[in-house]
């Protein structure tokens, strides 16, 4: 073999074989799961079968099972087969299981039997976190993303997607009867090989059209106006990626600005975000432990009831405005170029008049105060910019003081989005990297969470391992 370095005899037996504690070095990540585990109270958590049955045949051990998937999700194995598979080969994975080799079903249904429990004992390590100093506490960012569901498109149903597709159905019934009743007309014998092939094909279409019709009907029972055969929790989601959106869930996150550790997350099948703001922030409140948090977020989470109730929790919320103001898509003054003037309760116009408070309106549960001035706007000659009415109106929220201050927290804090989008997106890109194409594995909205939820530990894991080190984030989980 000339210099190389000389391989093992394959055949040399030892006199004394190494054990499985030899191959795992003391700084090995494997060791924070074993401990993590340990020190977590299973009964308490609510997993099933902590205690085993007198009788019967023995189970495995629930926080066995819990390592197991722990080191998986931290290792990008996610699905039970291949988990089954590196139990029986990975030398870390029997240290950590102590040479246990269930089968693929019994690891699958584990995650499926103890799915909320998983979520609460994967959320239990942010405390770890936050004792090794990682949690800053004062400032989250927080966001969604649209992950794909195991349900494709064709399987997912709108009114307006099955239309399209039983007008295409019906189109080609109709083509084949017309191409039938000519293959009919031109032959006098017995029937051809075309003709039973034009038979079939209209079989075929038929049935499709009466599956159709029975899709319509379950439509119609749909409190939201969509099905979905494969994963009947996943939704149809609009997404900047895809024009045809995706079929799946939004996961929502709030990160910690100090470290970019994950201090909340939730699963929604909802495919919006501007009603997750106040439920997010106040989940990342009560994990951190902070009286006054500031939550940034994106245009997306701009609501005012949610921006007001945060403010009432002691959270600061950050979400710039949207431009939605039709005016201004029209080329007339927007709403900004009106200053709203408390003292007095009115508007000043860019020229300089005053716009008045003249009655109120509820809209959607809201109360809106209406301003403006008539007599001013009339003889104004400035108002073919400002509106194509008779009179330029302001319309103001009754709370809109709320967004007022939150619009001069912005102006005091302008890096605010640079520091969400930098702690936050960074979270879901490496996640959706981890998870592969397929993103989620399981159906049902709470599997799909349990699923986040060890994607998110497994995230969090990495992060105290890369700042904190093995040892001083062993130390914190022992006590």
């Amino acid at each position: 073999m000339g210099r190389f370095v000389e391989v093992a005899d394959r055949q040399q037996a030892s006199f004394l074989p190494a054990c499985l504690e030899d191959y795992v070095d003391a700084d090995n990540p494997v060791r924070i799961i074993d401990a993590f585990v340990d020190e977590l109270d299973l009964a308490e958590l609510g997993f099933a079968r902590v205690q085993p049955a007198g009788t019967g045949r023995p189970g495995y051990a629930p926080g066995t099972m819990l390592k197991l998937y722990v080191y998986g999700y931290l290792h990008q194995l996610t699905s039970s087969r291949k988990l089954e598979r590196e139990a029986g080969r990975n030398i870390e994975l029997m240290w950590l299981t102590g040479r246990l080799v269930p089968d693929f079903k019994t690891i699958a249904d584990f995650r499926r039997d103890n799915a909320g429990a998983i979520q609460i004992a994967c959320q239990r390590f942010v405390a770890i976190c936050r004792a090794l100093g990682l949690v800053g506490g004062n400032m989250v960012a927080i966001d969604g993303s649209r992950l794909r569901a195991v349900n494709t498109h064709e399987k997912n149903y709108t009114k307006g997607k099955l239309a399209r597709r039983k007008a295409h159905v019906e189109e080609s019934i109709a083509r084949y009867l017309a191409e039938l009743e000519e293959a009919d007309s031109a032959e006098t014998g017995p029937a051809t090989p075309r003709i039973e092939h034009l038979t079939e094909r209209l079989a075929s279409l038929r049935g499709r059209l009466g599956e159709l019709e029975e899709i319509d009907r379950q439509l119609e029972a749909s409190p939201d106006g969509q099905l979905s055969l494969t994963d009947p929790d996943a939704r149809a989601m609009a997404t900047g990626s895809d024009h045809r959106g995706v079929v799946g869930y939004n996961l929502q996150a709030a990160v910690d600005t100090k470290h970019h550790i994950v201090v909340a997350n939730a699963v929604t099948n909802r495919g919006h975000d501007r009603s997750h703001l106040l439920e997010m922030a106040k989940a990342a409140q009560v994990e951190i432990g902070a009286t006054e948090m500031i939550a940034l977020a994106d245009r997306g989470y701009y609501e005012g009831e949610q921006i007001r109730s945060c403010a009432e929790a002691g959270i600061v919320p950050m979400v710039p405005k949207p431009n939605t103001s039709p005016a201004q898509a029209r080329g007339f003054w927007g709403k900004p170029a009106f200053v709203y003037q408390p003292d007095t309760d009115a508007y000043r116009c860019p020229v300089g008049e005053q716009l008045q408070k003249r009655h109120a309106t509820v809209e959607a549960g809201k109360l809106i105060n209406v301003y403006y001035n008539q007599k001013a706007c009339s003889a104004c000659p400035s108002r073919p910019l400002c509106t194509a009415g008779k009179e330029k109106r302001i319309r103001r929220w009754e709370y809109e003081a709320v967004l007022d201050a939150m619009e001069a927290r912005f102006e005091a804090m302008p890096e605010a989005m640079a520091v969400r989008r930098c702690t936050v997106e960074h979270v879901f890109g490496t996640i959706k990297g981890w998870m592969g194409a397929t993103h989620f594995r399981t159906r049902g909205l709470k599997n799909v969470a349990t699923e986040a939820s060890l994607a998110m530990l497994a995230y969090n894991m990495k992060r105290a391992i890369a700042v904190a080190g093995v040892a001083s984030t062993l130390k914190a989980i022992t006590g």
